[in-house]
């Protein structure tokens, strides 16, 4: 290769809008071959191996949230909700098709698929009129839908059997032929599920997510939604459409929360409707803001502290929250804080100089 393709393929790897997706790329597909490598050696402890696919799934979740409160500007409070009805809306198509596709990754591929689909439909019902509000407001709003969809899981009885499916609501009418199956059970939500989600689903399913986001972030489109979160009134008089391009910044935040919520209801026998409740939203929305408002690489990371730090910290069972709150407050005041913020930028600005001077030189 000659030095002008290697000074031509440097700056662009290091380049404002390939530096970022390059280091997150970077850092799923390492840590997935470490943890593989890990896993077929017997070196990763049963502890950690069952945590792999609901961090997956988080960081799924969190990167879309990051994309409607980072890149868009809205607050939204119901991502929970979306995960809620994609891990359901999953399980239950895996049930469904058991019989006629007994292999597990098409049948994986097409419950969350439907997932993302349904979710992704529901983002749109609930956008249209939410992202006509503002502030406080759009996030009451969306916290009000979260509990909405939970109430109408917690209350929806759906069995399948050789005559299709039965369904009833708040009370449980559905009568089954032997042999048949119920997908959902009311409060008790998803019992006796397949287990059919996989780590490498899950690193798949961030990979996209990234590839999505980043593709949108530096296109006419994310350029649009990043002036309406910037400057209303200036990008609606340029002829930007305002409700356009925060819906769909809003649908695709619900898809990869539909998509979240496939891989982690295939990940249990037993899911509870409560599981997705208000608390879930919330933690989600600390690992956007501690990872850094529009930063998915920082993102990423927060999510994998914030999971595994309680996991790590289970032996000390008087003192675990204390220190986990301990160590929030500690991020968010180093993160926050103006002088370290300076310096880092000192240190890129440095960083770009020594590799602009290596390639004149």
């Amino acid at each position: 290769m000659s030095d002008q393709k290697k000074n031509s393929l440097l700056t662009i790897l290091t380049g404002r809008a390939y530096r970022g997706r390059v280091v997150s790329y970077g850092i799923v597909l390492l840590s997935y071959v470490i943890l593989e490598l890990l896993m077929h050696t017997g070196n990763l402890s049963s502890l950690f191996t069952s945590l792999l696919v609901p961090v997956c799934c988080y960081i799924v979740a969190a990167i879309g949230l990051n994309l409607n409160v980072g890149i868009s500007g809205e607050l939204n409070l119901g991502q929970a909700c979306f995960m809620s009805v994609g891990a359901f809306t999953a399980v239950c198509v895996s049930g469904s098709l058991a019989t006629s596709i007994p292999a597990q990754v098409p049948r994986l591929v097409l419950a969350i698929i439907a997932g993302m689909l349904v979710a992704t439909v529901f983002g749109l019902l609930i956008g249209i009129p939410v992202l006509k509000l503002e502030g406080d407001y759009l996030a009451i709003v969306t916290l009000a839908f979260g509990q909405i969809i939970m109430s109408l899981i917690t209350n929806m009885y759906l069995g399948i059997d050789e005559q299709g499916f039965h369904f009833s609501f708040v009370e449980n009418k559905v009568s089954l032929v032997p042999g048949g199956k119920m997908l959902l059970n009311g409060p008790m939500g998803a019992t006796g599920t397949e287990r059919i989600s996989t780590f490498t689903a899950g690193i798949v399913l961030i990979l996209l997510a990234l590839l999505t986001v980043y593709h949108l972030i530096y296109s006419r489109s994310g350029r649009a939604i990043m002036a309406a979160r910037d400057n209303r009134i200036a990008a609606e008089s340029v002829g930007i459409n305002i409700v356009h391009t925060k819906l769909l910044a809003f649908a695709l935040s619900a898809c990869f929360g539909g998509a979240a919520g496939a891989l982690y209801g295939l990940n249990y026998s037993t899911l509870v409707p409560a599981k997705f409740d208000f608390n879930t939203s919330i933690l989600l929305l600390v690992y956007v803001v501690l990872g850094g408002l529009g930063n998915m690489t920082g993102t990423i990371i927060a999510t994998v502290v914030l999971v595994l730090l309680p996991e790590l910290l289970r032996s000390m069972q008087d003192y675990r929250m204390l220190i986990y709150a301990i160590v929030l407050i500690l991020i968010m005041l180093i993160t926050n804080n103006s002088r370290i913020r300076i310096w880092l930028q000192l240190q890129k600005s440095l960083w770009r100089k020594k590799a602009h001077g290596k390639q004149q030189s």
